[in-house]
């Protein structure tokens, strides 16, 4: 059983959600943590899933426990997060994704979706490509944001997500962004939420906070890292596909 349980409710109208699966470089992941906490977003409401991890999650200086799969909401900003602490399955994400969609039309959502490309690290920033389905394609061309340079596919809870949109024709944007495939990236999270998120979602978000604690956020997050590196398809991740293969 897959329901959407309202913890506090909170006034949006066709707000856009920012999804934050664990994969490559942790970018959707950081990212997501990031928007939360800098905007001290209200903790709007609870995914349960039958196939999702059975933990239960507590914060630092929060003696409340949680459930691992969040939502958060920005009344001012229109804005939506998705939060997850833990890696989802491709059965979970099957579930969590005939939930979330229906939830998404009651509430006029324009979700956007994070995915990391594995790509080995230099000295110019990453790149960041935008995908599209129905409406999200001409908001990918508005907000300026490039075409993919390759063939390639999202795998993972965030491709699940991705192919129900193609399925469906319901109006979707992806965002990839070429990340550490090994460590947790905050440089690539920067990329995508100054040159992604923001003209997507309409939002200025301070990023000052994430570029100094770039270090102390890689050492926190490199465990899950780790664990997602051998997650398979539990690891939301895009990769180039072979034009003949």
């Amino acid at each position: 059983m897959t329901n959407i349980s309202v913890r506090e409710a909170v006034d949006v109208t066709e707000p856009s959600l920012i999804e934050g699966f664990p994969g490559v470089g942790l970018v959707g992941k950081i990212a997501a943590d990031h928007l939360v906490e800098e905007f001290d977003m209200t903790h709007h409401a609870n995914v349960h899933c039958d196939s999702l991890p059975k933990v239960a999650v507590y914060r630092d200086g929060d003696a409340e426990l949680q459930p691992p799969v969040r939502i958060y909401a920005d009344a001012d900003r229109d804005l939506l997060v998705l939060q997850s602490d833990v890696p989802v399955g491709p059965e979970a994400a099957s579930e969590l994704t005939t939930c979330l969609t229906g939830w998404y039309d009651d509430r006029s959502v324009r979700p956007v979706y994070l995915s990391g490309i594995p790509e080995g690290k230099d000295e110019s920033p990453p790149a960041l490509y935008g995908v599209g389905v129905g409406a999200g394609v001409e908001a990918v061309v508005d907000a300026g944001i490039d075409a993919p340079s390759e063939a390639g596919l999202v795998s993972g809870p965030t491709g699940v997500l991705l192919s129900d949109a193609v399925e469906s024709g319901r109006t979707a944007v992806g965002l990839v962004v070429e990340s550490d495939p090994q460590f947790p990236d905050p440089e690539a999270a920067r990329v995508v939420i100054k040159n992604g998120i923001e003209p997507l979602a309409g939002v200025d978000v301070p990023i000052d906070h994430l570029v100094e604690r770039a270090e102390q956020i890689r050492d926190a997050k490199e465990r899950l890292a780790k664990r997602m590196q051998n997650a398979g398809d539990e690891s939301t991740q895009a990769r180039p596909i072979g034009m003949y293969q």
